[in-house]
């Protein structure tokens, strides 16, 4: 009998071992299926802009890619690096050229860009022509409306100088961002800056005819600059880089998606702003595909991507009005270990 008990015995604790391995086995198989949560930060309220996210995640590209994506939204660019940086937002979708500026804090984690959106930065200056404004060089003595937090007043000196225009000639008036297109419409001012895509179908929608209106892209006169980009927290990145990869695959994917249907991209950006206007938004998201996202380079090189020599040439233009402790070099501030083939990136 005693031999018994212990046959039984040393079978018993077998079958435990075995059991017990499998349900390991079972839990670690679900851990490793659970969808990773990603906490993404836009650095503004919603607008056209961020069709290709909201349609991703209508579309369940996010999901499909066994991620668990939510959004929120920061009141500008240096809020939403400061929140990547301190790992409250894994991702976030910011100006890349605030990214450079915040790259040469003392103490700046090594955020690094792994997506761009517009491969030009939006910075424009919208003028009226019946105020004798046709040309950027026009601008000479006339006054124009700014905001505080201005990103494209970063760049202005450079550009300026560049256009060879005396940057003291031009009257720049500090205004809210409450009363920017309404002063214009009011002829307080000449012109107001701005992004392209806000304020120039900010005023058709006030009622400024169009045939009036001229949009001076800081792209067309010169500027390097990239503009929206998505940024990753560093330690994210390094312990979940399937999951970055995954997230730029579903991006893309909207992308697409909103290429071929902007109507239905813009509805659901509306959808997500108090008092959103479908038709309002559309004009805004084909300003934005076609000054923005569809440019030449991205035809020639695919979605997401930079040239290297141009962002080293826009990195040169900031530095013009931007005193860099140690200034950055194209690698610290874009990782392209993220992004698929060129071939995968290609779009019609």
């Amino acid at each position: 009998m005693s031999g018994f008990k212990t046959t039984a015995f040393h079978c018993l604790l077998a079958f435990s071992i075995l059991l017990a391995t499998l349900i390991a086995r079972e839990v670690s198989a679900t851990e490793t299926n659970a969808p990773v949560a990603i906490h993404f930060t836009f650095d503004r309220p919603p607008d056209a802009s961020m069709a290709p996210f909201f349609l991703a995640a209508k579309d369940g590209r996010f999901g499909a890619e066994r991620l668990n994506v939510s959004f929120n939204s920061a009141s500008g660019s240096p809020e939403a690096l400061a929140r990547v940086a301190r790992g409250d937002s894994e991702l976030a979708l910011v100006d890349i050229n605030e990214l450079i500026r915040f790259r040469d804090k003392d103490d700046a984690a090594p955020v690094k860009a792994v997506f761009v959106l517009f491969n030009s930065a939006p910075y424009a200056i919208v003028a009226r022509k019946s105020r004798g404004i046709q040309l950027l060089a026009d601008l000479d003595h006339k006054a124009v409306g700014v905001t505080d937090s201005d990103l494209s007043m970063r760049l202005w000196p450079a550009l300026a100088r560049q256009n060879g225009i005396n940057p003291s000639r031009v009257k720049f008036h500090k205004i809210s961002a409450a009363v920017r297109e309404p002063i214009l419409s009011a002829g307080q001012v000449d012109a107001v800056a701005g992004f392209s895509h806000l304020s120039a179908v900010n005023l058709r929608d006030r009622g400024v005819p169009g045939a009036d209106l001229v949009v001076l892209r800081y792209a067309d006169y010169g500027c390097e600059a990239y503009g929206f980009a998505v940024v990753v927290n560093p330690a994210f990145a390094a312990a979940k880089p399937d999951a970055v990869k995954g997230f730029v695959r579903a991006l893309m994917a909207g992308i697409t998606a909103t290429v071929r249907e902007p109507g239905r991209a813009a509805e659901e950006a509306a959808s997500r702003i108090d008092d959103g206007d479908r038709n309002l938004e559309l004009e805004r998201l084909r300003t934005i595909l076609a000054d923005h996202i569809l440019t030449d380079e991205v035809r020639r090189n695919g979605l997401g991507g930079v040239e290297p020599a141009r962002l080293e040439r826009s990195i040169d233009q900031i530095a013009q009005d931007f005193k860099f402790r140690k200034r950055p070099t194209a690698g610290d501030i874009f990782d392209d270990r993220f992004l698929p083939p060129v071939a995968g990136r290609l779009i019609n």
